[in-house]
């Protein structure tokens, strides 16, 4: 996400680039870059130049200090005015009530559906919470068996009325339901159109009336740019939401909604979604995604979706082990079931700094790990307690058993080799000790 504006952003920068101070000349010339940068990411003009307006205002007459150079002065105003533009920090969803009630809007072909289920997972694994969601939608003739099935995927329950038309009585009963079953949150999947029209503003704000939910959010495809920003307007002016949720983020490098919505509605980005899995919905923070645009990555999610994964006790089990150097090819295989419950390689990879760029033109497919997974399963319990003992003839008869090539087998060894050493010089200091001089 982002890609094409990161990479207008950088070339922007490039104008401050051996220059002693910042100027109200080379300013201006760097400004009208970054305008076009936004302009080209679908950002509306007003925004755009709103933003601009406010960065030029910043930089003019900034004192730089003498260890910070212009233009890395000029990325930090430009960073703050960002995660200030889409909100500055990020909030949180209103699930408080008996039962709280959270009410999602949006047009078809949204994702609202798709997302009403994937925030449904979300409290229920993140905050342990009962969930119910309610088939609303009695416009769109497969709603209701979409979100039935991706009910039973998680295995949260769906209210739903067979022949009822009026989505106030399914929801109505819906709440009833939940209150009866002690379930704590009622999430509302209601219908959409093709577009904005009467129609579906007055059903959408009588439901609104009719419930008076504790969460509003509104749903959007981000690859519509502009258009996504004044759909939003629309519906805010209809009902008042809470918040906005950017889907099919992972399908767009021009990012133009999550910078304008927050300026042109007034409301918050809450989530945004990135995938079709379950688990692909996340948390939107204005200023990490701030980082992610200027190529800073994003370090503190990286390791929250670590944290997810990784037991504290299996933490403590595995660096004993390294320590002892009895990390064994049984462990690296585990670690890497771990990861690939965090998402994406290329998305994970992509939070580190610097990486975003690097993995431009990188294809890295889903299934990365397949063939190391193959390899590992060929082998036979003892060689991977005991890898030293995996000669030539075990490798061919591994690469065989795998459909891999004996080249595969040695690079695999090797890399986990080199983890091996190097986990034992990070839990043992001497990783911490040989980088405490380095610099750049």
């Amino acid at each position: 996400m982002f890609e094409n504006l990161s990479e207008r952003l950088e070339r922007s920068f490039k104008i401050l680039k051996g220059e002693g101070k910042i100027t109200e000349i080379n300013v201006a010339e760097t400004v009208k870059e970054i305008r076009r940068s936004l302009l080209d990411a679908d950002v509306s003009y007003k925004v755009a130049k709103d933003f601009c307006d406010k960065v030029k205002q910043k930089a003019i007459g900034q004192n730089v200090l003498t260890a910070v150079k212009p233009q890395q002065m000029m990325v930090k105003i430009v960073h703050d005015e960002l995660a200030e533009f889409m909100g500055s920090e990020n909030s949180e969803i209103n699930v408080k009530g008996s039962p709280a009630i959270v009410l999602v809007a949006g047009l078809n072909g949204s994702g609202k559906t798709t997302f009403s289920a994937k925030l449904a997972n979300r409290l229920r694994m993140k905050k342990g919470m009962r969930v119910l969601l309610a088939a609303c939608d009695t416009f769109r003739p497969a709603a209701t068996e979409q979100l039935k099935t991706l009910g039973s995927q998680i295995n949260i329950p769906v209210y739903s009325e067979d022949g009822v038309k009026d989505p106030i009585v399914i929801a109505k009963n819906a709440v009833a339901q939940a209150k009866k079953d002690g379930t704590a949150v009622v999430i509302i999947d209601t219908a959409g159109r093709l577009a904005v029209d009467k129609e579906l503003m007055d059903e959408i704000s009588e439901l609104h009336k009719a419930l008076n939910p504790t969460e509003t959010l509104f749903v959007v495809d981000a690859m519509t740019g502009q258009d996504a920003v004044e759909t939003a307007k629309a519906f805010n002016e209809a009902v008042d939401f809470d918040g906005v949720v950017l889907t099919k983020m992972d399908g767009d490098t021009r990012g133009g909604a999550a910078l304008s919505i927050k300026a042109v509605t007034g409301k918050p980005v809450k989530f945004i979604g990135s995938g079709e899995k379950m688990d692909a919905i996340d948390v939107f923070y204005p200023k990490r995604i701030a980082d992610r645009i200027l190529g800073m990555g994003d370090v503190v999610s990286l390791v929250e979706k670590a944290q997810e994964q990784f037991d504290e006790k299996e933490a403590r089990e595995l660096k004993k082990k390294v320590i002892r150097n009895q990390f064994t090819l049984n462990d690296f295989y585990t670690q890497i079931q771990q990861v690939k419950k965090m998402g994406n390689a290329k998305d994970l990879m992509g939070m580190l700094p610097g990486m975003d760029k690097a993995l431009k033109d990188v294809d890295i497919p889903d299934d990365a790990f397949k063939s190391t997974e193959a390899i590992i399963q060929s082998m036979t319990p003892y060689e991977k307690d005991h890898p030293d003992v995996i000669n030539m003839s075990r490798r061919r008869r591994i690469a065989a058993g795998s459909g891999t090539k004996v080249e595969d087998v040695n690079k695999l060894l090797k890399q986990f080799e080199g983890s091996r050493k190097m986990m034992k010089m990070a839990m043992d200091g001497s990783l911490a000790n040989k980088l405490k001089n380095f610099r750049g």
